[in-house]
């Protein structure tokens, strides 16, 4: 390999170490006025009446709008632009100003009066699942998220529990979890008053579904509105719904208005109205020989979908596809649904469901050990997936290298776990107040949609008369390198230097609508569009260059700008050259890759099918030091191993794996939205506590290569997977180190010490 394989620098270091990246909030146009929304105090209320009248005499202000103002539609798929005679949650908005200056809109806020009439609400999943409780939405019955409901039925567990030496039965909990991007969202919508149609730029994360809400909003044609991403501060999932809103009451003040109109969350708008990860209420009962062979696994995994949802329904089907890990177990019996509640809602999250179900099932992996008298990674050692195995999606795993084992003994060799773990007991058996240990977890991962959706996507590639080549993709670079890796994966494909490769971020009227950047697809399935498209081109190109040079096509290979025949080099043609040739001819050379998946067969009542084309696999092993006085734990050191399949920049992949481990240990010891009644208690960075530079461990990446068959250059997933196993390696040290099992996050200073879990009321 010439440019996949190496740590290239990235293609857009430059703009952003030097500060010239524009991010949303940087952008500014003549005539523009700020927005501002007016959300609701209360979790649950009616709204009884709204008075706009002297909002709308503050000097400066253009436009004050409520619901009964919206051109079109007052929701998009259940979530509220304006709420108008109910609000279910308190990010809710109720009204919203557009004005000369921010602080002429916070004035205009001010002066709007709003009569509420409180009403109960469901706050846990507990409430939301009482007989009889209140129903949060109409079209929730038993406050159900709709579509949410995912089973997997696979053996008899009945059978295999009768089979089983030893049975246990565990909960674990995790909460709301707040995605912490430096960025908070931001938009500028611009009003073309000749055709009528906006144009929106904005942090988003997914362009084509923001599209989407403001074309609702405003009531007009997809075609009529143009989404154009801006450099972004992170995302994580995280900037999604909340931006499709902001972005929708954005330009429906900007064509009211005539006049570009700015929206900037604060820290606080940010926390109250955008989605965190879904918590979970994840119930198990498994049994296994004496041995050790895991002979049943029942789950019913129930997560807290909020006031409004659209991710469970997707969501939760990735939840059963990996709920039972990466284990061969013939007997299965899980559920996982979500419930409505009148809390913020749930969303996309790194992990997309896997973070909370991997500290759940490991924790309980750990747990059966124990119950055993067995070694943990024996347990694991005599149940993990091997090639020819049968996952319990009934999908047999023979077309695809399966490395759970080889992932597994590579980490913890490269931990020197045995040596440590035996070390680590015996300092614990003498006492002390300080006391360390060491924990593992390992996970498995479909990479991509799989059969949740169909996987489609494209890319565009066009070379240009000079010999650079503009690069395009429907999917976004939210500050994880994709642009660098498609750049080199289409630098390689042509056999040119990176340098020659020009990426331009996402516009919605320059590509077909690929999807959403999500499922770690990025490189996987957006990097295979551009293979396919750079082979289009090079296909063109090189029947050019074989007339220049006399040869046949099939000849001629590619390196560092320059087009040769394989068997004798020194008849070579500039790829310059070759491009002109080819573009003077009348060719084009600007070609669409479209990358269309295999149909994967999908039983919804049985959760039977091809869940995913391949797998990635994980292993993590933590190192903690616990302070039985206090419960303050310091993770030590952590060693996180992948199988990438191919590392298409293998600097890239490494600070991957070191940002997924820092969020890892925020999920495990650290962070949770507060809430009482609704009301989130630590709506900023100096009340919600994440991992900061005084809080880094010791961390080593390892990065292991195999054919995958499928992912460009072999190259599988790694954005969401490196971090899913974090925190529950981190819990199972804390469990060696101390004696005892944290099964509700974060293990805080509280459960650590006390073993308490603060109630959520």
């Amino acid at each position: 390999m010439g440019v996949v394989s190496r740590p290239v620098p990235r293609v857009d270091a430059y703009e952003k170490v030097t500060g010239r990246a524009k991010f949303a909030a940087d952008l500014y146009f003549p005539g523009m006025l700020y927005g501002k929304v007016l959300r609701s105090p209360h979790a649950h209320a009616r709204i009884v009446k709204i008075d706009v009248s002297r909002a709308r005499e503050v000097p400066g202000v253009h436009c004050v709008l409520t619901a009964a103002d919206l051109p079109a539609a007052r929701s998009w798929f259940t979530y509220l632009f304006l709420a108008e005679d109910e609000v279910r949650y308190t990010g809710d908005a109720v009204a919203m100003v557009a004005a000369e200056d921010p602080d002429a809109a916070e004035e205009a806020l001010k002066a709007i009066e709003v009569v509420y009439e409180p009403l109960p609400g469901v706050f846990t999943i507990e409430e939301a699942l009482e007989p009889g409780a209140l129903q949060v939405q109409d079209y929730a019955p038993g406050n159900i998220v709709r579509n949410s409901h995912w089973p997997v039925r696979r053996g008899n567990v009945e059978e295999g529990f009768a089979r089983s030496d030893v049975i246990i039965e565990r909960e674990y909990r995790t909460p709301f979890i707040e995605h912490a991007y430096i960025e908070p969202e931001a938009t500028v919508a611009v009003p073309d008053p000749v055709d009528g149609s906006v144009t929106v730029y904005g942090s988003v994360q997914n362009p084509y579904m923001t599209r989407r809400y403001v074309a609702a909003a405003l009531g007009t044609a997809l075609g009529k509105v143009r989404i154009i991403q801006q450099t972004l501060g992170g995302s994580f999932g995280g900037k999604e719904e909340v931006m499709g809103l902001m972005c929708g009451r954005a330009a429906v003040m900007a064509v009211k208005t005539g006049r570009p109109v700015k929206m900037v969350n604060t820290r606080e708008e940010s926390f109250v109205e955008s989605a965190k990860r879904h918590p979970f209420r994840l119930r198990y009962k498994i049994g296994a020989t004496r041995e050790g062979r895991i002979m049943a696994f029942e789950a019913e995994l129930v997560d807290e979908g909020g006031a409004y949802n659209s991710q469970a329904q997707f969501m939760n089907w990735r939840a059963c596809v990996h709920s039972a890990g990466c284990y061969e177990i013939p007997n299965v019996k899980v559920d996982v649904y979500a419930v409505h509640t009148n809390n913020v809602y749930g969303g996309a999250m790194r992990g997309y469901s896997s973070p909370q179900v991997i500290f759940g099932q490991e924790s309980l992996m750990d747990e059966l050990a124990e119950a055993l008298g067995m070694d943990p990674v024996e347990l694991r050692r005599k149940n993990a997936l091997r090639f020819g195995s049968v996952t319990i999606t009934g999908q047999k795993l023979d077309d695809q290298p399966v490395n759970v084992l080889a992932v597994m003994e590579r980490v913890l060799e490269e931990a020197d776990y045995f040596n440590r773990r035996e070390e680590y007991t015996r300092q614990r058996e003498k006492g002390g107040p300080r006391r360390r240990g060491i924990g593992m977890a390992v996970s498995y991962r479909g990479c991509g949609l799989g059969a949740e959706t169909a996987d489609a996507t494209g890319g565009l590639v066009s070379v240009q008369e000079d010999g650079s080549v503009i690069i395009r993709s429907g999917l976004t670079d939210n500050g994880q390198g994709l642009s660098t890796s498609h750049a080199q994966i289409v630098a390689e494909e042509l056999g040119i230097p990176l340098s020659k490769v020009v990426y331009q971020r996402v516009d919605t009227s320059t590509m077909p609508d690929g999807g959403m950047t999500v499922a770690s697809r990025g490189t996987y399935t957006g990097g295979r569009a551009m293979l396919l498209a750079a082979r289009k081109v090079k296909e063109i190109i090189f029947r050019g260059a074989a007339e220049l040079l006399s040869c046949r096509p099939e000849e001629l290979a590619s390196s560092d700008g320059l087009i040769f025949c394989s068997s004798d080099p020194s008849k070579k043609v500039s790829f310059e050259e070759a491009v002109r040739h080819c573009l003077f001819r009348g060719e084009t050379l600007t070609q669409l890759g479209w990358v269309v998946p295999p149909e994967l067969p999908w039983d919804r009542p049985t959760g039977q099918g091809k869940a995913f084309p391949t797998y990635m696999y994980s292993c993590v092993v933590a190192e903690v030091e616990v302070d039985t006085e206090t419960g303050q734990v310091e993770v030590l050191r952590v060693t996180a191993g992948h199988d990438v399949g191919r590392a298409i920049n293998p600097a890239l992949a490494a600070g991957q794996i070191y940002g997924g481990i820092v969020m890892g240990m925020g999920m495990a010891l650290m962070e949770e939205v507060e809430l009482h009644k609704g009301v989130i208690l630590n709506p900023n960075f100096d009340s919600y506590t994440i991992p900061t530079s005084l809080d880094m461990p010791e961390m080593k990446p390892l990065l292991l290569e195999s054919e995958d068959p499928v992912g460009p250059f072999h190259a599988k997933s790694l954005g969401e997977p490196a971090m899913e196993c974090v925190a529950a390696a981190i819990v199972n040290a804390v469990a060696h180190a101390t004696g005892r099992r944290v099964r509700s996050l974060p293990a805080n200073l509280e459960k650590v010490l006390l073993g308490k879990t603060l109630a959520r009321s």
